[in-house]
């Protein structure tokens, strides 16, 4: 079921929201060669805390940390431990949630440990890209096949892959709400975008093919091949003037 959201709840979601976004620049600012991916869970928990919020990832079915972190080829859902140490080349992606006054705020971006390769720029460039024209498109009368296609597009075109076994998603009470947002789809297909709807739109882009595979920890999702992947995120309410990104500075 798609819950609309009312303007009052959209003004705390901006909240939790900023919250959300702040914690991941902190985050991103931690990343450097010799700094473990535990490390910088800690300070995510610490920031999200000291703003009378809760990490919306901590606890969420079992999972042990407040963000996720996931270096090079790990997609999404790396766990950070003491013994992931970041090294300069590295590309990190982290993935944060707030949850505040009864709602969440959901983002993630890839960060650059140091200087990495040109290809390496190439596609965190390409997967930044395509969440920003995914985003355009989310208006009210488009369907979340026009996002979807929107992200594909501009990937494929440039020999990358995308994601199939992980999608965007609603947000706002629940961390994962209806509908999903898959990051590939046909024009005019798919749930109708309504003005109140907030989804989370996130790009999951591969260098090499699209196969994924889980680690025994049940969590951490990694490229098949070996690749690097990329995974950009944002929280988008689709109003009548258009997108308007919740996770966003102030």
């Amino acid at each position: 079921m798609i819950v609309l959201k009312t303007s009052r709840e959209l003004s705390v979601m901006r909240k939790a929201g900023r919250i959300s976004q702040k914690a991941l620049r902190l985050a991103g600012e931690a990343v450097e060669p010799g700094v473990s991916a535990w490390e910088i869970d800690k300070l995510v928990r610490q920031y999200i805390e000291s703003e009378g919020a809760k990490p919306s990832f901590l606890g969420y079915d079992g999972y042990p940390a407040s963000a996720c972190i996931s270096v090079n080829n790990v997609v999404i859902h790396g766990i950070p431990k003491k013994s992931v140490i970041l090294k300069k080349g590295d590309i990190v992606s982290i993935d944060v949630g707030a949850y505040y006054e009864g709602f969440h705020g959901d983002n993630a971006w890839t960060f650059p440990c140091g200087e990495i390769s040109e290809e390496a720029k190439a596609l965190l460039d390409a997967t930044e890209r395509s969440l920003f024209l995914g985003i355009e498109k989310a208006r009210p009368g488009n369907r979340v096949g026009d996002v979807g296609r929107a992200v594909q597009e501009y990937a494929e075109a440039r020999s990358y892959s995308v994601v199939r076994e992980f999608t965007g998603h609603g947000v706002g009470a629940e961390m994962h709400e209806d509908p999903s947002v898959p990051n590939y789809g046909t024009p005019g297909r798919g749930v109708r975008l309504t003005a109140g709807m907030v989804i989370a739109i996130e790009p999951m882009i591969n260098q090499g093919r699209r196969e994924i595979e889980v680690k025994p920890d049940g969590w951490t999702v990694v490229t098949k091949d070996g690749s690097l992947s990329a995974h950009f995120e944002h929280t988008v309410a689709i109003t009548p003037q258009g997108p308007v990104i919740l996770t966003l500075p102030e």
